[in-house]
């Protein structure tokens, strides 16, 4: 459970970055239009630390962590860093008024939607671990 609190410290610590990041950043740059900068702070306070605080209290009823949780987390947390860290080139391009090439513009598209895949697919496995184990605890 120590490691759930851990994780989302460190989500809730990078949410903040990202946020000051992005008002400092436009600001710097004299930037007011939308830019995708705006959601790696959300990303990372819900889909980081709100989803281990989650999971420390569902630990805590279920204790539904076992032998498979540490690969599916470390699927989880590399997709949702992927997602942030494109969130983050695509936003910086964007306010720099960087002109992409067809190619580089849909490798970050790819990339990001790799990480939101990676974030559905062990978000799903995950929900699978803790009904077995909340199934299990109910009978």
């Amino acid at each position: 459970m120590k490691r759930y609190i851990n994780t989302a410290l460190l989500y809730a610590v990078l949410a903040m970055a990202g946020g000051v990041f992005y008002r400092e950043f436009t600001k710097l740059n004299g930037y007011t239009d939308p830019t995708t900068l705006s959601v790696v702070h959300t990303h990372y306070f819900l889909l980081g630390m709100v989803f281990f605080l989650l999971l420390l209290l569902l630990e805590k009823n279920f204790s539904f962590t076992g032998a498979r949780t540490g690969r599916i987390l470390a699927v989880y947390h590399a997709g949702l860093n992927l997602t942030a860290a494109l969130l983050a080139v695509r936003g910086v391009t964007q306010v720099l008024g960087t002109t992409l090439s067809p190619g580089a513009d849909a490798a970050i598209s790819g990339l990001a939607g790799v990480g939101h895949i990676l974030l559905g697919v062990s978000l799903v496995l995950l929900l699978l671990q803790i009904r077995r184990s909340a199934a299990s605890v109910h009978k």
